[in-house]
């Protein structure tokens, strides 16, 4: 089982104090009618719906991701653009990022430590993903959600070559719930996909509070290299762009790319959160990741070599 985990540990230069802004809006003026209007009568009304109460808990994390996201933006990071020509890089560089992020784990099977160096991994069969809601996420969110990890599937399926869908029977789920229902997300999500059992989720039922997403890809057929399933978890109390990043970074950590790298610039990839999502030098990444002069369970030594050549490829460096 592979780990990957976005967290905000070392990341806020200075205690942000988040204000409360209160917005006024302005009542138009309804002019009474002269004749009073005949009206239909109502059919019955449905029950309404009464939305579950969030916890102190769950209202605390929402606060306190959202000063998160808030002095991330301060600090120039979360960046949107992909990188640009403060952000160069070289076919070597882009080598050695991807031996970094492609052939080690970033945490071990608990979040509790550093993972050590592994083979090439990766899917062999179709990705067919969907996104798993707790009980307490609105309707709104579900829907923006929805679209965004649709629209993102489709574009990893182009840049990896790999079909990658919403379509079929999941083996890729994406669990979107709060601190009050993720448990019961996981539940469902250890019942949905085969290969996956309760206990091997046990990492993400108690997730750190500075944990604001991470995903976990499982090899269950013969080869021990080859992903067959994967869970992604986020909380939803994110706010919206550190939610959009979760997607985009745990969706393609979940397909191979386990590690992060400090020398990977710009990139998602990089614990430093300056990029929000996937750049141009991640879409490289993910190509190479899944061309298939590549073997599955090819170790860095080996990989290197053919590595260099497909990376000059790719940025038009010479071969």
């Amino acid at each position: 089982m592979a780990i990957g985990v976005r967290n905000t540990t070392a990341k806020l230069g200075a205690v942000v104090t988040l204000a409360a802004t209160l917005i006024g809006c302005d009542l138009a003026t309804v002019e009474p009618s002269l004749k009073p209007q005949a009206r239909p009568i109502p059919a019955a009304l449905p029950a309404p719906v009464v939305a579950k109460p969030t916890s102190e808990k769950s209202a605390a994390l929402r606060s306190y991701l959202g000063q998160v996201q808030q002095a991330q933006l301060t600090q120039g990071l979360l960046r949107r653009d992909g990188g640009g020509v403060d952000t160069p890089f070289t076919a070597d560089v882009l080598a050695r990022n991807f031996e970094q992020i492609a052939f080690f784990n970033e945490y071990d099977g608990n979040f509790t430590g550093r993972g050590g160096a592994s083979p090439l991994r990766r899917w062999q069969s179709p990705v067919r993903m969907k996104v798993v809601y707790g009980a307490g996420v609105p309707p709104s969110q579900r829907a923006n959600d929805s679209a965004d990890v649709k629209k993102y599937a489709a574009r990893l399926s182009r840049v990896t070559g790999h079909p990658i869908s919403m379509n079929g029977k999941p083996n890729f789920l994406v669990i979107i719930a709060s601190e009050d229902d993720r448990a019961a997300a996981l539940a469902q999500a250890a019942a949905i996909v085969p290969g996956i059992s309760a206990s091997s989720l046990n990492a993400f039922r108690d997730m750190r509070r500075d944990t604001y997403c991470a995903v976990a890809a499982f090899a269950a057929g013969p080869n021990a290299n080859t992903y067959t399933a994967a869970v992604a978890v986020i909380r939803s109390e994110n706010p919206d762009l550190l939610r959009l990043s979760c997607i985009h970074e745990e969706l393609a950590q979940g397909l191979g790319l386990a590690n992060d790298s400090p020398g990977a610039r710009p990139s998602i990839f990089n614990d430093d959160d300056e990029f929000a999502l996937l750049t141009g030098h991640d879409e490289l990444l993910l190509k190479m990741l899944y061309d298939d002069r590549l073997r599955i369970g090819m170790n860095a030594s080996e990989a290197k070599p053919i590595a260099r050549i497909i990376a000059r490829e790719l940025t038009g460096g010479p071969l």
